[in-house]
């Protein structure tokens, strides 16, 4: 995913009920007089939390028509609506980006989801600043999840800054320790097929664990598996693999039925 393919949203009251704006033209999200396009906070694409659309509307609404009189009040309201669009920041993740309208200070600095802090520039830690594309993967020794440029990781690691429940960081965790512990013992008996009812058991839990991951972070573009060509059977192509075992990998599609 580059940038250039994300979705762009600016955040800025103008006494509607949404205070969320993209622009007309996606390529020109660099223009802020291009963001005309009003986003209503019940688009399936945001998929809000209901007392996060309703804190973003009350703040939309008490934005005065004529606008405000004194400097004092613009600068408490400015204030008021920053924490709101920290919180969108967080919940639509990388897949898009989000910037705040300062109409006191007439800026529009971009929201890190990941540290909500304000800044000048859209990238400010790099690429990818966060992941992006995820795997889930049991591998020897390796956290349980993966993304291009940023290498595996565990799924409480500060830097990925994913916000998953207790539950399923404790899930993964002993998802990948389940993994290490079956192949030590595989290695050490080196008998052929004692282990394959708990690969495959560990198969289906992973692939439980997967969805409960792409579920809790919703926006993220989600990979199961890693990418290796075809598979022989029904040709499905990258993103539908699994490593199921030390003898190779496994097509999701074909395991299902599909």
């Amino acid at each position: 995913m580059t940038f250039d393919e994300l979705r762009h949203v600016l955040v800025r009251a103008r006494h509607e009920p949404s205070p969320l704006y993209e622009p007309e033209d996606p390529w020109a999200f660099e223009d802020l007089g291009a963001f005309t396009r009003n986003i209503p906070l019940n688009d399936p694409q945001l998929n809000l939390p209901a007392d996060l659309a309703d804190e973003l509307r009350a703040w939309s609404l008490t934005h005065p028509p004529a606008g405000f009189a004194s400097r004092p009040d613009l600068r408490t309201y400015v204030k008021r609506g920053l924490p709101a669009a920290q919180r969108l920041a967080r919940h639509l993740g990388p897949s898009w980006t989000v910037r705040y309208g300062d109409e006191d200070h007439r800026t529009a600095k971009w929201l890190c989801w990941g540290c909500d802090r304000l800044h000048w520039e859209r990238d400010p830690h790099g690429t990818p600043p966060h992941p992006l594309d995820i795997t889930v993967e049991g591998e020897y020794r390796f956290g349980p999840l993966r993304s291009d440029g940023f290498g595996d990781f565990f799924p409480d690691d500060p830097a990925a800054a994913l916000t998953l429940s207790d539950d399923l960081i404790a899930g993964l965790y002993r998802w990948a320790k389940s993994i290490d512990t079956t192949l030590n013992l595989d290695v050490r008996d080196r008998q052929d097929g004692k282990y394959d009812a708990e690969w495959q058991r560990l198969f289906h839990e992973g692939t439980d664990l997967a969805e409960q991951t792409a579920h809790e972070l919703g926006s993220f573009v989600w990979i199961i598996g890693r990418t290796r060509g075809r598979c022989p059977r029904c040709g499905v192509r990258p993103g539908r693999w699994w490593r199921s075992s030390r003898s190779g990998w496994q097509c999701l599609a074909t395991v299902s039925g599909g």
